[in-house]
């Protein structure tokens, strides 16, 4: 399939919420504004027990945010809200009462690495390099990096914001904290994710929902943070020195 999609799936009480887009994965706000909806249905809905979050395609987990559509932005509003879109996202999967596994098949670059932070338990292959890459266009991760912050630590996630070139492996990844484990390959990964979240389903929903509280305290000022950090964004996507670093992605 070549056209960009969100799906969903639900059996033995796992949803499986999947994102699509042809290019690498990259994030586009109508993608954007249909995950963060999912898993926000996904959460309410009683069926489900737990959520897996996935994309589809071999190579790239996520591509981060569209550059087409960064290109486009002509004001600030309009900057702010495709950053919101992100914002969104993380706020769905923060606020939701399950637990999010995550599934990362392969490199994952900017708001891929925010998504992958977001997750309660990501799982990934040795392929599942990173890099945030923000820096490099002329904004910065500042939507994504409450969340990238609150799983690497202020140090890891100050290291390769600032080293806005390198791709950082899927094992320092793992060090750091963002993958619980480091799969040899994707088929691994799948069955690894399958078992985990068969067996998260045993657990006491109200169990899990006060400890996915727990585990996000002290971030419940994230829906304005985040928004605030949208506009720091969609200022200086603006800025003369971002739009001539995008013209090489015309």
């Amino acid at each position: 399939m070549t056209q960009a999609y969100v799906t969903q799936t639900i059996q033995n009480q796992v949803a499986t919420i999947e994102f699509f887009h042809p290019a690498h994965n990259s994030l586009p706000g109508d993608i954007l504004a249909k995950l963060a909806k999912t898993i926000e249905e996904a959460g309410k809905n009683e069926e489900v027990l737990v959520i897996i979050l996935k994309s589809g395609g071999e190579r790239t987990f996520c591509a981060g945010a569209s550059f087409k559509e960064l290109i486009a932005i002509e004001d600030e509003k309009t900057g702010e809200k495709f950053f919101s879109g992100f914002a969104n996202v993380i706020n769905a999967m923060r606020k939701c009462p399950k637990f999010i596994i995550g599934r990362v098949q392969g490199k994952t670059v900017g708001g891929g690495v925010g998504l992958a932070s977001a997750m309660d338990y990501c799982m990934a292959t040795k392929f599942a390099s990173i890099k945030l890459s923000e820096l490099n266009v002329g904004i910065g991760p500042f939507v994504v990096g409450p969340a990238v912050q609150r799983k690497l630590g202020v140090s890891g996630m100050s290291q390769i914001a600032i080293d806005a070139n390198t791709f950082y492996d899927a094992e320092w990844a793992r060090q750091k904290g963002l993958y619980a484990n480091v799969y040899e390959s994707t088929e691994e990964l799948d069955k690894a994710v399958a078992e985990f979240a068969q067996n998260l389903c045993n657990y006491n929903p109200e169990a899990v929902k006060e400890m996915k509280q727990m585990f996000w305290r002290g971030t419940e000022d994230w829906d304005e943070l985040l928004l605030e950090r949208a506009k720091i964004s969609g200022r200086l996507v603006l800025s003369s020195f971002t739009k001539e670093k995008l013209k090489r992605f015309e």
